[in-house]
């Protein structure tokens, strides 16, 4: 993204064109998640939730903080919370159904075939193991290998997320590393195993911005590289831009637009997804002798989950609003080809 103004879409990205009818590596279909508020109602996360994934297409998942997409990332690996459960829909995986499945079949696909890119590596290193072992651990979960076999991939792994001195690192604990080179060495332990499916969430989150383009730059070369899916949850407009080829756009646990990013970025539909993009400041175009546009943010703040309005869970902080907007919630339709929007302004 560029440091102002509206996100950059990066072209020539060989990923396959996006098509609903190409079969799709992950399906998910009416996803319902809610947790438990401890006051016997429930607090809907997910809500009717659909999306696919081709095989090779980055897909992303935009919205901010609390609108479920890292709710939807657990229950697609079956790591929800017991506090969470899911109380309708359907998961898919290359066609075979992950709800449902116990967990030493979760294990079989965790790490091997599906992985995730964790937002805060500090977290999701153990401080007191070395590096080398902690990408070789996940090797070790999935292959009959031997010890020496398992190290030289976690070597070669290291050596692929781009550091030129992979055996230093191998031998380093998390706290002798930077914030980048910790997120380098979680993209390692979610490549270590080469998965055909990556679920990243909120990768460049923790980073500062110029650790964060080269994330997304390692991740878009390590995409096109060994042919990931990819599911990029972010509320960072940039990383998608960068990133995807197909984003949606999340509402307090619903999708309410969907598109080509460009399309999206470029000519939002839904009056959440314009109110995001004008959130963001707007340097002038060089030459120009128009001044620096001050961002606009979206007036409110995000719907208490436990206690959803009967209509659209945006009207209150809408300035498109009509009189159907307050008795139900609007219907997924389809303006244009390739885009999806929830909203009665395109018939709902």
């Amino acid at each position: 993204m560029e440091r102002h103004g509206r996100p950059r879409i990066a072209r020539g990205r060989r990923q396959l064109p996006y098509h609903p009818l190409v079969p799709a590596l992950l399906e998910v279909r009416d996803l319902a998640v809610h947790y438990a508020d401890g006051h016997g109602g429930p607090v809907v996360a997910v809500d009717e939730l659909s999306l696919d994934v081709p095989p090779g297409e980055v897909v992303g998942l935009l919205g901010e903080s609390g609108c479920g997409k890292s709710t939807l990332l657990l229950a697609i690996l079956g790591l929800l919370p017991r506090s969470a459960r899911v109380v309708n829909g359907s998961i898919r995986f290359r066609g075979r159904e992950l709800l449902g499945l116990g967990e030493p079949e979760l294990r079989g696909v965790r790490g091997a075939e599906v992985s995730i890119i964790f937002q805060d590596p500090a977290l999701a290193l153990n401080p007191v193991r070395r590096i080398g072992s902690q990408v070789a651990e996940v090797v070790q979960a999935h292959r009959r290998w031997s010890g020496r076999r398992c190290r030289d991939e976690a070597l070669s792994m290291l050596a692929e997320v781009g550091f030129p001195d992979p055996v230093r690192i191998h031998d380093s604990y998390p706290h002798e590393l930077s914030g980048g080179q910790r997120q380098r060495v979680v993209i390692a332990q979610a490549l270590a195993c080469r998965p055909a499916l990556v679920l990243a969430d909120e990768p460049t989150a923790s980073l500062d911005s110029t650790t964060q383009a080269e994330v997304r730059g390692l991740l878009g070369a390590l995409q096109r590289r060994l042919g990931l899916a990819m599911l990029v949850v972010s509320h960072d407009l940039g990383a998608l831009a960068t990133l995807a080829r197909r984003v949606l756009v999340m509402y307090a646990g619903r999708l309410v637009e969907a598109g080509d990013s460009a399309r999206v970025f470029g000519d939002p539909l839904h009056p959440y997804s314009r109110g995001l993009l004008q959130a963001l400041p707007r340097a002038p175009e060089p030459g120009s002798s128009r001044e620096r546009r001050v961002p606009s943010p979206i007036p409110g703040s995000s719907p208490d989950l436990a206690r959803l309005p009967a209509g659209c869970a945006f009207e209150p902080r809408c300035a498109d609003r009509l009189p159907a907007c307050v008795d139900r919630p609007p219907r997924e339709t389809r303006p244009a080809d390739g885009r999806q929007v929830r909203c009665f302004k395109y018939g709902g």
